[in-house]
């Protein structure tokens, strides 16, 4: 049994006056987590004249405490990977929606619930399934082969010394499973030069690689932008906020393909593929915590929210 769900959701205010537009409208809470956003909006929602939310997530846990903390308001739960919006929606008979909100930051539950194996602080069964479903991390750290680890660490923790860790892993699990967190930190600290070591934790960047390549977390977050800003009315809006950098690329890159119009070569006379802008940035620069909250809430020191308004359909 985990510990009790909790997760401070970051630039609260912000982010849900970003994409909330009519009290009747509908709305949907790609990463409901601890549901802090998303009773920020379902608690605006009029559901006398069809306001309503759709609250996603992939993991039974999030959905269970959310479900607590959202008693009584408009809200649809949803166990499902924020990538089959799409799907979501037209199950539930929607076809279009006034506001999606994302916050990607991996819960502070399943951060500090030491049995989800996502901690490098706690020892526990290698696992940082957010789902808790499919192959998990002891099947990466296991099975995957040297060059597969060395690029997974390189490009998902953009970690300098991804080639001596990948070796360290596979040198290791050459003489017994890689089976908990402990013995993967281990094996990394054992795998950096000391002076790395005592600069900052060197596991928290392998970590965070091997946690995207278990939940295939950058593809799903490419899929779900574009058929979540597919599925938004005219005039709807979307807020995402992101923690780390690749992540912020995505959402970025995304927004302005959106926002992007006629794709002709320079030396076109005139337009001839007729492709008009579907999106407005409304963050020309993205939105980031102020100093109080950072100091209330460390863990939001790296958030960036971004929102786009919806223009055509």
């Amino acid at each position: 049994m985990g510990i009790e769900f909790s997760h401070i959701s970051v630039l609260l205010k912000e982010t849900v006056d970003g994409a909330f537009g009519e009290k009747s409208g509908v709305y949907a809470d790609l990463t409901t987590g601890g549901g802090g956003h998303s009773f920020e909006l379902a608690k605006r929602l009029d559901p006398k004249t069809g306001g309503k939310l759709i609250c996603l997530d992939t993991d039974p846990e999030a959905i269970d405490a959310a479900k607590k903390r959202l008693e009584g308001l408009p809200v649809i739960f949803v166990k499902s990977n924020f990538r089959r919006i799409s799907e979501v929606l037209d199950e539930l008979g929607i076809k279009a929606l006034d506001g999606i909100i994302a916050d990607l930051g991996v819960s502070s539950h399943q951060l500090d619930d030491a049995e989800r194996g996502f901690s490098f602080h706690n020892d526990a069964p290698l696992d940082m399934r957010m789902s808790g479903e499919g192959a998990s991390a002891r099947d990466v750290v296991n099975e995957y082969g040297l060059e597969e680890l060395k690029r997974i660490l390189f490009e998902y923790g953009e970690e300098k010394f991804a080639p001596k860790i990948a070796k360290g892993i596979v040198d290791f699990r050459a003489k017994e499973p890689i089976e908990t967190t402990g013995q993967l930190a281990e094996i990394i600290k054992n795998s950096v030069p000391a002076a790395y070591r005592r600069e900052k934790n060197p596991c928290r960047k392998s970590f965070q690689a091997i946690r995207i390549e278990v939940n295939d977390e950058l593809n799903a977050l490419s899929e779900a932008l574009e058929r979540g800003f597919e599925r938004l009315k005219a005039g709807g809006k979307m807020s995402v906020i992101t923690f780390h950098s690749l992540e912020d690329r995505i959402v970025k890159n995304s927004f302005r393909n959106f926002c992007t119009g006629c794709t002709c070569p320079p030396e076109f006379p005139v337009c001839v593929c007729g492709k008009l802008p579907r999106g407005e940035l409304l963050t020309k620069k993205p939105i980031t915590p102020s100093e109080k909250e950072i100091t209330e809430n460390p863990r939001s020191r790296s958030a960036k929210l971004r929102v786009i308004k919806k223009i055509r359909t």
